[in-house]
Formats: structure tokens, C-alpha cells, sequence
């Protein structure tokens, strides 16, 4: 019996390769879509060959601060529309379609941990691209099975450096002596990339369709906490000066969620959340950063 296929978008980036593993360890066949979002012919052409019976929908920018902010509307909204109307042509609908969100959909949220039916209030281009790609979404939840994800923020061996923690890993790996940063007072999630792929196969078994699921742990980390784990692992100080090129006019200060309804979905179905430790993670991606490719 052949094994459920699996279409992965964004399967090159980085959480696209750890979802590709981890989805083939799990026991299903993995293909990764090679189509441009835009090129609407040989989208629906690929995704008609591949008969998927699940699809991780990750293409995206994930960088926030890119300056190009019509391709975020491009990419995520219009993009995503044109995959999930190719999915409407298959003869057989896919069991589950998961669609990569982001946390920064809520903004600067009133609560102290977002909350999945809260008001949104994207604050950049980014954000807002994010709501109206989910936005569209709904459009397609009478014909597809739609869960729509929405991760806080995550890192890992890989992640490219123009990312935080990545950053000051590299800084504290190459023992610099200082480095530049942008608003010092955030407060994040930063979780391991491992998890939230975990997550995600997951609500493609069991996540209920046309529903919104948090990806997320719930912990709130200070840069100081961050800074400060990196100093007690590696033995080394680094002094953190605040570059103004760096600070943005618009930032969220604290993108923390509330995961209760992705436990109780878990718990439902004899499973729990696992959360690895963020020691753990700095811990690899130092030993990645000083190793000699690196």
C-alpha cells in the first residue's frame, strides 16, 4: 500500500527542510511543489500531478523587515489564493490543508497572551498581508479542509543570520565583543523550529477544519533572559549596543500566545504539547555556528 503524499511549499526554506524530514520520518511521501504561487498553469498543473493527500502550505517572505511590500501581498495572499483554487481542481479533495499564518497577525494585543478569537491588528505590511491571505482562506472553507496555523516566533540550526537569535548565536559563538541591535525592550516566544513542525503534522491529522490554532508554548522571553542564557553557556559577555538603523517605527513589544486550544485538541487525542528546552536549542545551533562549515 502506497504511503499518503504529502505537498510541501516552501519545502527549501527553513522550516521547510525540517518539515520535509520530519514528515518522511513519520511515514509519508513528501513532494516538494517547485511552482512559482503566481504561475497559476503550472501550479495547477503540478498540484493535479501530485494527488496530495495532505498540504503544508509554507512559501513565503519570511523576513518582516523586507522593503519589497507588494510581494508580501503577492506572495501570501494572491499566491495562497491560486494554490488553494489549483487544490479545488483535484478530483479527490486532500484530507487536510494546513496554511502557514504568523503571530504577528495580532499586533500589539490588549492580552497578555493572544488568544485565537481575538480582534487582529496587524501593524506592517507583513502582518497584513497574513490577514488577508487569511481572510481569503475562508473564502475556500465551504470546499476545502483548511487549518490555518499561526506560529510565534521560532529558531534552530539553519535559520538564515539576518534573524535575532541566529545573530547574537553567531556573536557569542565567534566570542565578538560587542554587537548592534534594534528595540532592546520585546519581549518573544522563541521556540524550536522542531516543535512547531511536530505541531503541524499534527493538525494535519487531527486539527479540525476551518478552525485557527495557535503555535505556540506560551512563554514569554525577554532579550535579557536570551542574552544572558547565551552568556551563562558559553562563558562569554558581549556588550549590546542599540544601532538606531535597527529600530523600527512600528514593533510589536510582546508576541506571546495562549496555546490552550492547540493542548485541549492534543489532550483530546491522548497527546501533549512537548516543548524542547531554549538552552537545548542555543546549545545546538552554538555548536553549529563554531563548527568548521559553518
Amino acid at each position: 500500500m502506497n504511503p499518503p503524499t504529502i505537498l510541501i511549499t516552501g519545502a527549501k526554506g527553513f522550516t521547510g527542510l525540517y518539515l520535509r524530514d520530519a514528515a518522511q520520518k513519520s511515514g509519508l511521501k513528501v513532494v516538494e511543489l517547485a511552482s512559482n504561487l503566481n504561475n497559476e498553469a503550472a501550479l495547477e498543473k503540478e498540484v493535479l500531478a501530485a494527488m496530495p493527500d495532505y498540504v503544508a502550505h509554507l512559501a513565503g517572505i519570511s523576513f518582516v523587515a523586507s522593503k519589497d511590500h507588494e510581494a508580501f501581498y503577492r506572495v501570501h495572499a494572491l499566491g495562497t489564493s491560486n494554490l488553494l483554487q489549483a487544490l479545488t481542481k483535484l478530483e479527490t479533495v486532500p484530507k487536510k490543508i494546513l496554511l502557514a499564518s504568523s503571530a504577528t497577525v495580532y499586533g500589539n494585543s490588549a492580552n497578555h497572551l493572544s488568544v485565537e478569537d481575538q480582534i487582529l491588528t496587524p501593524i506592517d505590511h507583513y502582518a497584513t498581508s497574513k490577514v488577508a491571505m487569511e481572510e481569503m482562506a475562508k473564502t475556500f472553507f465551504n470546499c476545502l479542509p483548511i487549518v490555518i496555523a499561526r506560529p510565534f516566533n521560532y529558531t534552530g540550526v539553519g535559520q538564515k543570520g539576518n534573524f535575532l537569535i541566529p545573530k547574537l548565536v553567531d556573536h557569542f559563538a565567534k566570542r565578538k565583543p560587542f554587537i548592534e541591535l534594534g528595540n532592546l525592550n520585546i519581549e518573544r516566544e522563541f521556540n524550536d523550529v522542531n516543535m512547531i513542525c511536530d505541531v503541524y503534522l499534527k493538525l494535519l491529522d487531527l486539527g479540525k477544519a476551518n478552525e485557527i490554532y495557535n503555535v505556540c508554548s506560551g512563554q514569554a522571553r525577554s532579550l535579557q533572559f536570551v542574552t544572558d542564557t547565551l552568556k551563562q553557556i558559553t562563558g562569554h559577555d558581549i556588550e549590546i549596543r542599540v544601532n538606531p538603523d535597527f529600530v523600527r517605527t512600528s514593533e510589536v513589544h510582546r508576541m506571546v500566545g495562549n496555546p490552550e486550544k492547540l493542548k485541549h485538541l492534543l489532550a483530546n487525542n491522548g497527546l501533549s504539547l512537548q516543548v524542547p528546552a531554549l538552552e537545548t536549542t542555543f546549545k545546538q545551533m552554538l555548536n553549529d555556528s563554531s563548527s568548521p562549515s559553518a
